[in-house]
């Protein structure tokens, strides 16, 4: 057996950021992406923290690399983050950044006013999923552009090769991001519980066949649904999804409440159930597509 070739830690210390799992054949025009799912934490990143170590998990979608890993061997790449989102997050603008955070001047470029960035969910984010802040004191400006330059643009340049070489090779590509939420997103009433809500930008991101062929599979074995509230896909989605190119985005978030314990992290029995579900709904609705050829633009 051949030893593998050890990788050598990046300046964040990550070995690697971030992986791309390969088929042996890519038979399904899917690409998925688990840009969130990145559980390992610098000793620096840790050190310069205000928060502990479970505390900074509570932004991360913990698992579900593992849980969408089935898609690999059904003929699809998975491309999964390692490094943490509360480290990095590749789902917003490559400088959505909160000048509050920072000792020095932002480039003038710099998304400083969006939504995420009041929330303190940019791109570098200001406090985790719970809303506590995790830096005890402000980042050198320059700490920011090192991540975006070393991490959020090498992983998009591999998330837009993969979708590049899809759409040449099967003529259009569909793209997953792929998500966890806390099972208390959607309020305490419990006709708005969901299991899984899927996000297609309101329509605008993929094809409505695509849509309505996860939400049939999900309820057909007993999944409650709802659609792109409150999470109808972030940049990736936005940003990927091009149906009139033939370059299809969709965002699922499954709740966490099914698969691990939300307090400890730790997985629970849920979670081979899901994952085989998950298989099963992928494999399905991607054995009857329907017609995702791109459109021609109508002349104006």
């Amino acid at each position: 057996m051949i030893a593998p070739v050890p990788v050598e830690p990046d300046v964040f210390g990550f070995a690697p950021a971030f992986a791309v799992d390969e088929p042996a054949a890519h038979i399904l025009p899917f690409v998925f992406n688990t840009g969130h799912s990145g559980a390992v934490y610098p000793p620096d990143f840790v050190a310069a923290s205000r928060l502990d170590a479970l505390t900074l998990r509570r932004s991360e979608d913990a698992y579900v690399d593992r849980l969408f890993a089935s898609v690999v061997a059904l003929g699809a790449p998975l491309l999964r983050a390692n490094f943490p989102r509360a480290f990095l997050d590749v789902n917003r603008e490559p400088f959505e950044l909160d000048p509050r955070m920072f000792e020095g001047r932002l480039p003038s470029f710099a998304n400083t006013r969006s939504m995420r960035v009041a929330g303190g969910l940019g791109t570098v984010p200001r406090v985790v999923a719970d809303g506590q802040e995790i830096y005890a004191r402000r980042l050198p400006v320059t700490e920011a552009t090192a991540r975006i330059e070393g991490l959020y643009k090498p992983y998009h340049r591999a998330l837009r090769g993969l979708v590049q070489r899809t759409a040449r090779s099967h003529g259009h590509c569909v793209l997953i991001d792929c998500h966890s939420m806390p099972s208390s997103s959607l309020g305490r009433d419990p006709e708005m519980k969901a299991d899984v809500v899927l996000g297609d930008r309101y329509g605008t991101a993929c094809a409505p066949s695509l849509i309505n062929g996860f939400e049939t599979a999900f309820r057909a074995r007993g999944f409650r649904v709802v659609r792109n509230k409150p999470y109808a896909g972030g940049f990736i989605t936005e940003h990927y999804g091009e149906p009139n190119l033939g370059r299809h985005a969709l965002q699922i978030e499954v709740s966490r409440g099914l698969y691990m314990n939300e307090g400890s992290l730790a997985m629970t029995a849920g979670f081979d159930d899901l994952a085989e579900a998950l298989t099963s709904i992928i494999a399905e609705v991607a054995s009857d597509l329907g017609d995702l050829t791109p459109r021609r633009m109508a002349a104006e």
